[in-house]
């Protein structure tokens, strides 16, 4: 029996003809631990994705930052986090009110290298200072559709108050989302996980040229949001979750500015010859300025995306 994927992800890869193959090779790149290469790229990075679920069942993604060593791997099969964390933070409240055992995503990514590996596991404990995870999956992703940044400059300001939005948001959030090349996306395999190896939450990345997010103004006031689905690794973890728990938790960074934009979606996944990606219609917004402390260079695109 496999147990390395759970039913959304196994009804993907059948979808493309790739279920044996998946199931033969699932145990050897999910791993229990991280490599050593994962846990050196950890313990560089500048920044932390971080995925979790609320009560509501409403995933909730965001990015942690700080000095390179932040992020530390005291063994392999634990990941500790040295950062202040912001109490405005839906995805930190999440966790915080889930408690040692919750259900975590993380994604390493070091955009000036397109490096990034990924580690879904369980809270050990959070505080006002920093969290510590355990390890249930371990993997590395290639670096396709990934626009390379420099952190260049560290702000020391604290962030600002938050700003709760409406579904339909508003002008400014919504020119960060037409201009976007990079978005970030929490699922979660259930609206309550379970303990198995294939359950849990995942946080993951999405890149596009400038504009790949499509916005539609709804009749009733409300967004909704196409996103084409580029060929990947084949593990359809975001959208084997979607399948099966269809509510995202979308984050949109401002490079320039330090602004965090949490988004909580519906999502419908569509998968067809016609068209592949996702549909997700808006049902609350964040706004969190100065979130971010890095101050990045300008992107460099992805080379699948330039001529």
């Amino acid at each position: 029996m496999d147990t390395t994927w759970h039913p959304g992800e196994q009804a993907l890869q059948a979808s493309i003809g790739m279920r044996e193959r998946m199931a033969e090779i699932g145990p050897q790149v999910i791993r229990d631990q991280m490599p050593d290469q994962h846990r050196e790229l950890f313990n560089k990075l500048p920044t932390l994705l971080l995925g979790a679920i609320d009560a509501t069942g409403q995933p909730w993604a965001t990015m942690l930052a700080g000095r390179a060593g932040f992020v530390a791997t005291p063994d392999a099969r634990t990941m500790a986090v040295s950062t202040t964390l912001d109490g405005q933070d839906p995805a930190l409240a999440a966790l915080r009110a889930q408690g040692p055992g919750g259900p975590v995503g993380l994604l390493g990514l070091e955009p000036h290298t397109r490096r990034r590996n990924r580690m879904n596991g369980r809270l050990i404990e959070l505080s006002d200072h920093g969290l510590a995870v355990g390890v249930v999956q371990s993997f590395g992703n290639c670096p396709k559709y990934i626009q390379a940044r420099d952190p260049q400059v560290w702000d020391d300001a604290p962030p600002a108050l938050a700003q709760p939005l409406g579904a339909a948001l508003d002008d400014r959030a919504l020119a960060l989302i037409e201009g976007a090349d990079t978005l970030f996306i929490a699922s979660a395999s259930a609206p309550v996980p379970g303990d198995e190896r294939a359950e849990g939450v995942d946080v993951s990345h999405r890149g596009g040229p400038p504009g790949f997010l499509q916005v539609e103004h709804r009749l009733d006031g409300g967004i909704t949001l196409w996103m084409p689905e580029f060929p990947g690794n084949r593990f359809f973890m975001t959208l084997g979750n979607l399948l099966r728990h269809p509510r995202a938790g979308l984050l949109l960074p401002d490079y320039a500015s330090g602004e965090l934009l949490h988004l909580a979606a519906e999502a419908d996944v569509l998968w067809s010859e016609e068209a592949r990606g996702l549909r997700l219609r808006i049902t609350a917004g964040l706004r969190r300025p100065g979130a971010l402390p890095w101050r990045w260079s300008e992107a460099r695109l992805a080379p699948q995306f330039t001529p």
